[in-house]
Order: structure tokens, then sequence, then C-alpha cells
């Protein structure tokens, strides 16, 4: 019985909508789509939301420095630059943190049904191996996630003192308001520097976590 893409949209969405995480992936399975593939696909797109987001943030940072080096000049229009800097750093950070939790939720899924699996092996030597593959996988992912977990974590105080900037300057808009800020500069900096490393840190791993789920077997 074949069915219509349409359909399949509208029943993967009918589990997905259910909150049943095993029942939606094992349909996907009867249709073609691996959790492992999926797997793959959701870290990659997690790598692509780190990407723009660690983008986004040093774009921010850049334009938060060039706001408050200047004179006073327009302040209505320098809050208005810094709060919709400030909100598209702020989506994207939301991104990363819902791409994470779809590569967790598949990610335990697959682990789940790779271990209950083990049972079924009638050969000991097969079992032993699939075995070791499994925690060979799970431990390289847990790192990836360990990574990418950080990572998103680093981007919370940067939004924090990025708020902060901006309520500041809502509700003081003078130049005194706006060179104040830069004495916070700094802090942020060093916050967004370490932020971007360890978004590259997990990016990489992630690229090698990739790799190995589509080398082994």
């Amino acid at each position: 019985m074949k069915h219509s893409p349409l359909c399949l949209i509208m029943l993967v969405f009918a589990l997905f909508a259910t909150g049943c995480s095993s029942t939606y992936y094992n349909t996907l399975e009867k249709f073609g789509y691996a959790k492992r593939d999926l797997l793959v696909d959701r870290v990659e797109k997690a790598q692509d939301a780190q990407t723009e987001a660690k983008e986004q943030f040093a774009d921010a940072l850049e334009k938060f420095l060039a706001v408050t080096k200047t004179d006073g000049g327009d302040l209505q229009r320098k809050y208005n630059d810094m709060s919709a800097e400030f909100k598209r750093s702020e989506a994207r950070a939301e991104e990363v943190h819902e791409r994470i939790d779809a590569v967790e939720d598949v990610a335990e899924a697959l682990f789940s049904e790779w271990k209950q699996e083990l049972k079924q092996y009638s050969s000991a030597s097969l079992r032993s191996e699939s075995q070791r593959q499994l925690d060979t996988t799970r431990r390289s992912y847990d790192n990836v996630l360990r990574l990418m977990r950080r990572a998103a974590d680093r981007m919370d105080p940067v939004l924090a003192t990025f708020r902060d900037q901006v309520l500041f300057l809502k509700h003081n808009l003078n130049a005194r308001a706006l060179a104040s800020l830069d004495s916070t500069n700094r802090e942020l900096e060093a916050d967004i520097s370490r932020l971007i490393a360890d978004m590259e840190a997990s990016i990489r791993e992630a690229e090698s976590f990739i790799k190995s789920l589509q080398t082994t077997p």
C-alpha cells in the first residue's frame, strides 16, 4: 500500500503532537527514515544553528561596541538598533536550544532501541561487537551533547548582559547613559569570546560524530 507524501506528513504530525516519541520514530522508520539518519540530520541542523548563533552574537557585539563608542547623536535610533540586535540574538539562541533538544530526543530513542535489540542476537560474538559499537557511539554522542549544552548555556549570560544594556538605554535615552554602557563592554567581549570558542569546539566535535555515525555499520 502506497502512502502519499501528504498522508505521511499528516500522520507524522499527529504522532508528534501526541508526544509519543517511540511511536513517532518507529512510524518514520517504516517509511525509510532510520533513527540513525535522523540523528545525523538533527546534529547537522544543530551545527548550522550554532554557526548562525555564533555569527549573530559576534555581529551584535560589534554593533553594540560601535553604538557605545559614538557620541550621543540620535539616541532613539541607536536604542532601536541595539534592541533589534538583541532580539535577533535571542531568536538564534532559542533555535540552538530547540535543535539540541531535538538531537537528544532522537538519540535517546536510537540508543534505547539499540540496547533492546542486543537481546535478539543468537551469536555471542556479534552481540559483544554490537555492544562495543553501542558503547563507543554513546560515549562520542555524550561528549557532543555536553559540548553543545555548554556552548548553549554560555549564551544565557551574554543575552542577560545584552538585555540589561538595551533596557538601560531605553530607560535613559541620553548621552551619559550611552557612555556608561562602555564599562560593561569588556566583560561582554570576554563572555562572547568564550562563547564563540565553545561553539567552535562543539561544531568540530559534532562533525567528528557525524563522520563516525556514517562509517559505523
